[in-house]
């Protein structure tokens, strides 16, 4: 799959951590038409809370998100994929603006515990794949091996 293959050049850069992660977000919203806003959230020092760190799309104002609150805060407790294909859907979901209508989020495993995930909006619905979550899959346990 090419889109691994890139993953794997971004991540073998002698970059920083920071570098790496602004590059995967960079590489995966220009690379998939309908990725509109690619982030990654970690976990906030000790706190029960995500802290946005890199990402590529319209600024947000969901900087910090607590635990259980909104797609990335359930996928905190869960500790699985959430793939939502219809925003409008979900009673707990934190609105990033009007055009976003999917939303898909992967948590990020370190020594079997969940310290963070990537986050992707689309402005067009039901359209995140099987192969979609396989790629966002990849991407975290690549991005787990520099955490």
């Amino acid at each position: 799959m090419n889109s691994q293959r890139k993953i794997d050049s971004i991540m073998a850069k002698t970059s920083s951590k920071e570098e790496k992660l602004q590059g995967i977000c960079d590489f995966l919203e220009s690379e998939v038409s309908y990725y509109d806003w690619v982030g990654f959230y970690f976990k906030n020092g000790n706190k029960n809370e995500l802290k946005l760190a890199q990402f590529t799309g319209e600024e947000t104002e969901h900087t910090i998100i607590p635990f259980g609150k909104g797609i990335c805060g359930q996928v905190a407790l869960s500790n699985e994929n959430f793939v939502v294909q219809d925003v409008s859907q979900q009673d707990n979901y934190i609105s990033c603006g009007w055009k976003v209508k999917s939303e898909i989020v992967i948590p990020i495993f370190v020594d079997g515990e969940n310290i963070g995930q990537i986050d992707i909006d689309s402005h067009t619905a039901n359209t995140f794949t099987k192969e979609d979550e396989q790629l966002l899959e990849y991407v975290c346990k690549k991005v787990a091996a520099i955490l």
